[in-house]
């Protein structure tokens, strides 16, 4: 059996509209239109859907995400860049004592800056040159 893959991630938005200009002008590209309620951006083969259930005529209320989605990007300055512009950086500290909305070296050694959508949506945006891939002992 072959492996399974991600091919769709969900972000829960209450307002379609506003999350559209906030991932366009965050992510640096259009996305494409394909429902009402539904948005979908490219994110590298796998799509990043932001969702308003409501603009859908789904009958439920949309709630954040638990925790991170994380991005691999080329240039995280520049993605740290456009994120400052759109705002939303985090301001809590974590790994310690790093500050988690600015540019830092994670102890497992990503480089890497949170942040939140409008909606409450955490994302984590990664230095794909840094992207931690070891495998456990025995895998």
């Amino acid at each position: 059996m072959a492996s399974a893959r991600i091919y769709r991630v969900i972000l829960p938005v209450a307002d379609l509209e506003p999350a559209v200009q906030f991932y366009q002008q965050l992510l640096g590209e259009p996305g494409m239109r394909i429902s009402p309620g539904r948005h979908y951006f490219d994110c590298g083969g796998v799509i990043l859907a932001v969702y308003s259930p409501l603009a859908d005529g789904d009958r439920r209320e949309p709630r954040p995400n638990f925790d991170h989605v994380y991005f691999a990007v080329p240039n995280l300055d520049d993605l740290y860049s456009r994120a400052q512009r759109v705002g939303g950086l985090s301001t809590a500290a974590g790994d310690g004592t790093l500050p988690m909305g600015a540019i830092a070296t994670r102890p497992w050694g990503e480089r890497s800056f949170y942040m939140n959508d409008p909606f409450g949506n955490p994302l984590c945006f990664v230095d794909e040159g840094t992207l931690f891939t070891r495998k456990p002992d025995g895998v």
